[in-house]
């Protein structure tokens, strides 16, 4: 039975270059208060054996579990997928593993998830934070190093969209179009995203009294736009707009199949640009919110958090891009 080769270790390392482990230990944790002459020596001695550290060892060595968390309140909504899949991959690229917790939209469990996963890792994400004020600034200062996303802050990096001025421009494209019944499908009345979206309402109804707009309770999924379509007809709104780009789809698919014509009888539009938007039919006009991007930018608010406790928090806004699309059309008649 042939046996498998033995693992080069740091020791070996060491031991080819002529120095201590602790030389070789901190050439290859980036110390640059190493000899670079001595420092050259242990890389070459390092590349030369193959060696590579165990991911174990690196950890104790720096006291670090090269993983973060990311909380976030629904999985299934593939806008916060897309925030992970960007910042799972900009972490991994700099050697970190991503732990995700879904606290399915519940405040208690989002607290309790923060803490426990806290525990386990080297730093926390918050992604759209449903808890309150008070609760999340207490939150924040137990958590750190922490990096909030889609949630304004003054305690803790940010990295958001800004959701009010996207949601504005919609709405001053359906008031171009002739529209002055309007309907808005309200998301989780916890989520700053959707005060940023009534924030807008307001302002634009001030601005404009020839307007009326009825707020709509609803959800964030596609069933709940459903659930409302028949309060959507009976409101007699030439044009509505939904929390979300599921709401808006789940409203779209009840209202044409009782028979309604899209955009010719009434305008839907949504926000997020999920994948699917562009292919409903009609296609669906909404905001393209960069979110993949914001997970990236989450991972490098973290990094300068893991690297410097005392810097400052930031913020970082980006701004969507609306997406006009065959859903809205000119107000009927």
């Amino acid at each position: 039975m042939s046996r498998s080769p033995k693992r080069v270790t740091i020791a070996d390392v060491a031991a080819k270059a002529n120095v201590s482990l602790s030389t070789v230990s901190r050439v290859l944790n980036g110390n640059a208060t190493v000899d670079p002459a001595m420092a050259e020596r242990v890389r070459t001695a390092a590349a030369e054996l193959d060696y590579s550290a165990s991911p174990l060892a690196r950890s104790l060595v720096l006291g670090r579990t090269q993983t973060i968390a990311v909380v976030v309140p629904d999985l299934g909504n593939p806008t916060f997928q897309e925030i992970l899949r960007g910042l799972s991959r900009a972490a991994g690229t700099a050697g970190y593993h991503v732990l995700v917790a879904d606290s399915a939209e519940t405040v208690d469990e989002e607290r309790v998830l923060a803490r426990a996963t806290r525990r386990r890792t080297d730093g926390v994400v918050l992604c759209a934070p449903r808890m309150d004020d008070a609760a999340l600034a207490s939150s924040l200062r137990e958590l750190s190093p922490v990096v909030v996303v889609n949630r304004a802050t003054a305690d803790a990096p940010v990295v958001g969209a800004d959701y009010r001025s996207a949601f504005s421009e919609i709405l001053h494209h359906l008031h171009r179009l002739g529209h002055r019944r309007l309907v808005f499908l309200s998301g989780n009345p916890r989520s700053s995203s959707n005060a940023a979206r009534t924030a807008a309402l307001a302002a634009f109804a001030a601005a404009h009294p020839d307007v009326m707009i009825t707020e709509i309770p609803c959800g964030v999924d596609v069933d709940s736009g459903a659930r409302v379509a028949g309060e959507v007809r009976a409101s007699g709104a030439t044009a509505v707009l939904a929390y979300n780009d599921l709401v808006a789809m789940g409203v779209m698919g009840v209202l044409r199949r009782d028979g309604m014509r899209i955009p010719d009888d009434i305008s839907v539009a949504g926000f997020d640009d999920i994948p699917f938007s562009r292919w409903t039919s009609p296609t669906l006009t909404t905001a393209s919110v960069p979110s993949r991007e914001l997970g990236a930018r989450a991972w490098e608010a973290m990094e300068r958090a893991l690297t410097d406790a005392s810097a400052p928090p930031t913020a970082d806004w980006l701004l969507p891009v609306v997406a006009l699309r065959e859903s809205t059309g000119p107000a009927p008649a």
